[in-house]
């Protein structure tokens, strides 16, 4: 599956402003800047936030991060194991039980806006 806008899907912790683009500008406040609380794409931030918020999200879920590659995430249910990869905004995922994967699927796209890309 494929993460829409995922870089706009992370908050930031870090107080980062920006200017007003180029023909928003406020006629009030012309020289006042914004302070974002969510990431915006190009901002550096945004990967690390996006990460965060993903990381979180899964782990709430019930999900253990692998300890050597941070990006691989496993959930155990009765019998069943579900492994799910991160790659930026790209998720790979599989198990053992159709309606496991499935439960995943939809859980993901409540949370965030996402498009399926099919089977590998």
């Amino acid at each position: 599956m494929d993460v829409k806008s995922a870089f706009l899907n992370g908050f930031i912790e870090e107080e980062v402003y920006v200017r007003q683009p180029p023909s928003f500008e406020s006629g009030r406040f012309p020289n006042r800047v914004y302070r974002l609380r969510k990431a915006l794409y190009g901002l550096k931030q945004a990967p690390r936030a996006w990460y965060a918020r993903l990381k979180s999200f899964l782990l709430k879920s019930g999900f253990v991060m692998g300890s050597v590659d941070k990006t691989l995430f496993l959930l155990s249910h009765g019998g069943d194991t579900l492994i799910v990869q991160i790659y930026v905004d790209d998720i790979i995922f599989g198990g053992s039980s159709h309606a496991l994967v499935s439960s995943f699927a939809e859980q993901m796209s409540r949370e965030f806006e996402m498009s399926l890309m099919g089977e590998l």
